[in-house]
């Protein structure tokens, strides 16, 4: 049992016995204690019955559940944790296997943590924690993760740009185990340098591994533009598909960087490929009708409900250039990361953009995230990623 209970409103905990893991403040009644924010709190109704532990924070999500039983959270607690998601990621194939050992390991709410993130790299573990709870946790996570997978001898945290900004913690992003020489990562076969000391998120977007693989299928004997291409991961898809060529752009001059790396990692002197540091819409702007396979993959638009509506005319602008551009008979592989950009919502900013363009569109594939970014059942919101394969007459 915890020091401080906070107890719900009447009628208040019908969200919490169906297993979604949020305690909205709005519910609470009042709290018995005072907490500090991460502090572990137990959740009763208004009846006086035990509902869940989790972390409590400041914020319109005030508890985070761990544990719908009153257990303890503990080394054991985690231990367990990380051991069945690690025995997941076994089962699909993605840890444990020759051609791959690049993967999310802990995906928040989908493995029953939320407010973590654990993806892995060869033989280093990246942390990045979401919620004040999690970051005070973090040298016990660690210790767990270095108990249970043999093959993880680096864990790095980083987590200054996730942390909530109003907790003022005086959070430094660093290795909390730093064993061995760093090994190089692969997906599916190919190889990449992963930046997660100075790069986006932890480094790379494990979200899209299906994706790119599906983008290789259609590459064969396309010219081929990655846009938003980071570190070039569809880009080196699409060459090892087969594509006649492939332009890789993105604002970044440290991702076209990286990009030309991995590019040469795998594809050594090959003409194929070239990079650009640009603008995304002033790119596509002014390039002529040179590709029959375009990547769109944005970073969020809308990490808040107050944007969506901007949001939604940044993809409506984006998609619209891509259908005016796209040689006929091409295939557009279009995105949202976005969380409060609904599915439909997405949908539509697309089909408004093929609308506006007069081309004939065709829906071939409908894309979300793989099975190690694996969707809460009771947690709905926990399904972020959407994707559309467009084929333009």
């Amino acid at each position: 049992m915890n020091n401080c209970r906070v107890l719900l409103k009447p009628k208040k905990e019908e969200s919490l016995r169906r297993f979604h893991p949020w305690v909205f403040s709005g519910a609470i009644n009042k709290i018995a204690g005072n907490p500090e924010e991460g502090e572990l709190v137990d959740v009763y109704s208004a009846a006086g019955d035990f509902l869940a532990v989790g972390h409590y924070q400041i914020g319109s999500i005030a508890v985070r559940v761990l544990s719908f039983t009153p257990i303890e959270i503990d080394a054991s607690f985690w231990q367990e944790r990380i051991r069945v998601a690690y025995q997941l990621r076994r089962s699909l194939k993605l840890a444990g296997v020759e051609n791959n050992n690049t993967y999310r390991l802990i995906h928040g709410e989908g493995d029953s943590l939320p407010g973590l993130i654990i993806d892995v790299y060869a033989n280093t573990a990246v942390i990045q924690a979401h919620s004040v709870g999690m970051h005070l946790a973090r040298k016990q996570i660690a210790d767990a993760l270095h108990a249970e997978i043999i093959e993880i001898n680096n864990i790095y945290y980083k987590s200054d740009a996730t942390l909530p900004f109003k907790a003022n913690l005086e959070n430094e992003d660093g290795y909390l185990y730093d064993g061995k020489e760093i090994e190089t990562a692969i997906e599916n076969g190919l190889l990449f340098h992963v930046d997660w000391v100075k790069g986006q998120k932890t480094g790379f977007f494990v979200d899209q591994r299906e994706n790119r693989s599906l983008l290789e299928f259609y590459s064969t004997g396309r010219s081929v533009l990655n846009m938003f291409c980071y570190t070039g991961g569809f880009s080196f898809y699409a060459m090892r598909g087969g594509a006649n060529l492939v332009h890789s752009v993105d604002s970044s001059a440290k991702a076209i960087s990286l990009t030309k790396q991995n590019v040469e990692l795998n594809f050594p002197g090959d003409e194929r490929h070239e990079a650009f540091a640009d603008d995304a819409f002033k790119y596509l702007d002014k390039m002529g009708d040179n590709y029959d396979l375009i990547i769109l993959d944005p970073p969020a638009f809308a990490k808040h409900k107050n944007v969506l509506r901007n949001a939604l005319q940044g993809y409506r602008k984006l998609n619209a250039i891509a259908f005016e551009k796209i040689k006929p008979g091409g295939i557009l592989f279009t995105f949202s990361c976005s969380q409060v950009v609904s599915k439909e919502n997405f949908r539509l900013a697309v089909f408004s953009a093929a609308a506006q363009s007069g081309r004939n569109v065709r829906i071939l594939h409908q894309l979300t995230q793989p099975a190690d970014h694996p969707v809460n059942i009771y947690h709905p919101e926990g399904e972020y990623l959407k994707g559309l394969v467009l084929f333009v007459e």
